[in-house]
């Protein structure tokens, strides 16, 4: 069985358009990120190279151009599109996504969704 370890970033904060409200469709509202991606990381322990490593800086960058500039409705679009960022790498054997709005709910600290995908619920053969 392969062995699988796993990268964590932990609390994103960025600001973007997600909501199906006037009020959130207008304004950037808080949307904080967190993210486990599952890969093989002996290779880099190994060699201690960044190339052979899943570099977590730039799917952080990644991940901040595309959530500021996202325009969704739902954030259950928003927490796929961040699942397929990860999973660009071909490293990246599984990626838990969660995306929470804080204050989006009266009473409630935040709202939020989580997922879990692999390549292949992401990607069809054609794309990998």
């Amino acid at each position: 069985m392969e062995q699988l370890d796993r990268i964590e970033i932990h609390d994103l904060l960025l600001r973007c358009i997600v909501g199906i409200n006037a009020a959130e469709r207008k304004n950037k509202q808080d949307v904080l990120i967190n993210l486990v991606m599952w890969a093989d990381t002996r290779p880099a322990a190994r060699s201690d190279n960044i190339d052979d490593a899943v570099n977590y800086r730039t799917v952080t960058k990644q991940i901040i151009e595309h959530v500021e500039q996202s325009d969704y409705f739902l954030v259950e679009r928003l927490v796929e599109r961040i699942a397929e960022i990860c999973l660009r790498d071909e490293r990246v054997v599984r990626v838990q996504v969660s995306v929470e709005k804080p204050g989006a709910l009266r009473f409630a600290r935040s709202v939020g969704v989580t997922i879990t995908r692999t390549r292949t619920d992401v990607f069809t053969d054609a794309e990998t």
